[in-house]
């Protein structure tokens, strides 16, 4: 079996326009990379997997730009196959004006299949519920909670506001105001169960 992702290593315009040199056989058991290495001019490339390998292997694109000198990776990806699959990649250069095969084999892996996993039944229990915290506990969380939300400077707004209206209310000495108080400071606790929860 083969044990490294091997690459196919394809030669252009090397000893000539439109020449191809790439190896006579090529052999993987997994996806692997055509790799079109241009010494020359731009070309144009086109890839085909005879019918033997078409069943079991695919490309993006079967037409491909090499840049001058440029080069270009061509991914190859393979279907599990459970006995060695053999056949050619035709090579094609120029248009048609050259071309090259390359006698490919495709080998079943011989990594191992993920064994099933055995589920124990008290995973299938619901979890334990902790214990609630002290309330001093929660009333330190709850203001860690005001604190990274950015409340510090609203709470300290929202006090000197309830100390102004308690005051205005105990200089005042009016029932309209008292209410007006009362108010402010229920929505003040209501915003700040908000703004901790």
């Amino acid at each position: 079996m083969v044990s490294t992702v091997p690459t196919l290593d394809v030669e252009l315009n090397g000893e000539a326009v439109h020449d191809i040199d790439a190896p006579d056989a090529f052999a993987t058991d997994g996806p692997f990379p055509v790799v079109l290495d241009n010494a020359g001019r731009s070309t144009h490339v086109h890839l085909h997997f005879d019918d033997e390998l078409d069943r079991v292997t695919a490309v993006d694109e079967v037409n491909h730009f090499v840049a001058d000198e440029g080069t270009r990776h061509v991914h190859v990806s393979i279907a599990d196959v459970d006995e060695p699959v053999r056949g050619k990649l035709k090579i094609v250069t120029g248009y048609g004006s050259n071309t090259r095969y390359v006698d490919v084999r495709i080998e079943p892996s011989d990594e191992t299949p993920d064994e099933p996993v055995a589920v124990d039944e008290t995973l299938s229990a619901p979890p334990e519920r902790s214990p609630d915290p002290p309330p001093a506990q929660r009333a330190v969380n709850a203001l860690d909670r005001l604190v990274r939300r950015g409340g510090v400077a609203g709470a300290v707004l929202g006090f000197l506001a309830v100390a102004a209206g308690v005051a205005l209310a105990l200089a005042v000495d009016s029932v309209v105001v008292w209410l007006a108080v009362g108010l402010a400071l229920m929505v003040a606790f209501g915003a700040a169960l908000l703004a901790v929860a």
